[in-house]
């Protein structure tokens, strides 16, 4: 693997030894010291040119919990402003030695197209509408810790799925882990194409489900009318704490953030025993971990 920019087309043995990395990797995390030598003199440059919190913050620990040196760069006061171009950018900081590229941007395949120009590994953290394979790859984790296997589970991706590069990537990670997937939510935020089920009922969607991967409402990728109101979006699609404990009452909840707390979803499930959202945030640093000692070769004893 050279480069990971998404998880359409990845096989389940290839998610399967990530997974496991993953896994064996996550212990790193909740030691008292979160220090390991594994990829000590490698150089990573962090590319966000859309606003992150936590996958950026989560790519930083990776590299450091593995004694890697993180640079972060944000578009904004950078020579991008001048009108220099991502490629002359990136072409740049490998210059200086960099040995791996992490790039957030808001146009879906910029990070494929940099990968092809680029001779070092390149990792999407998230492209426009196209995916975001290592929230992908934590949800999945998230789920196999537990439940303690994806394949027959019923899973329900609740929301925003036409804006969300999150359904995406879950999508493909999860049908080709063998889950069965209904994706739920207004009929112009809905997708077609794809091996999933898809309703616009809130109660066909989630009844039974196993797993509930909740999606934020992105109004900044909205060009206008695809909700006629936050109320009325809650009203119809909100996943209240009622409707889980008479719908899916087994169901772990998840969501990838942020949160808008009371339209997708209401503080006493975000809150709540069933509410994997804070298990998904730690075991992203994981993954992030997993995906970056695969494309740098670590071979140090973990």
């Amino acid at each position: 693997m050279q480069d990971f920019i998404g998880l359409q087309g990845l096989g389940p043995d290839d998610l399967t030894g990530l997974l496991t990395l993953a896994d064996t990797l996550s212990d790193i995390v909740t030691r008292p010291i979160k220090k390991v030598p594994t990829l000590r003199g490698k150089a990573i440059a962090n590319l966000f040119f859309e606003a992150s919190t936590r996958t950026r913050n989560s790519f930083e620990l990776a590299g450091k919990y593995m004694s890697a040196d993180v640079i972060n760069f944000q578009a904004s006061g950078s020579s991008v402003e001048k009108g220099e171009t991502l490629y002359d950018t990136a072409s740049n900081l490998t210059a200086m030695g960099i040995d791996a590229v992490v790039m957030r941007h808001k146009v879906a395949g910029s990070p494929g197209l940099l990968a092809d120009l680029l001779e070092i590994p390149v990792i999407n953290a998230g492209d426009g509408m196209h995916e975001h394979p290592t929230q992908g790859l934590l949800d999945l984790l998230t789920i196999q810790r537990h439940r303690g296997h994806v394949a027959g589970l019923k899973v329900a991706i609740v929301g925003d799925v036409l804006h969300s590069r999150v359904a995406r990537s879950d999508i493909w990670g999860l049908t080709t882990m063998g889950a069965e997937v209904t994706i739920v939510g207004p009929p112009n935020l809905l997708v077609q194409g794809f091996p999933v089920d898809v309703t616009t009922d809130l109660e066909t969607g989630i009844r039974g489900a196993d797993v509930i991967q909740v999606l934020r409402l992105q109004r900044e990728r909205q060009t206008g009318g695809e909700v006629p109101s936050l109320r009325e979006y809650r009203e119809r699609w909100g996943l209240t704490l009622a409707r889980l404990d008479s719908w899916a009452p087994e169901a772990l909840v998840m969501h990838p953030g942020p949160q808008n707390r009371g339209v997708e979803i209401d503080s006493d499930v975000l809150d709540g025993p069933r509410s994997m959202v804070l298990d998904q945030v730690q075991l992203g640093v994981a993954v992030r971990m997993a995906v970056l000692y695969r494309l740098l070769g670590g071979h140090d004893d973990i």
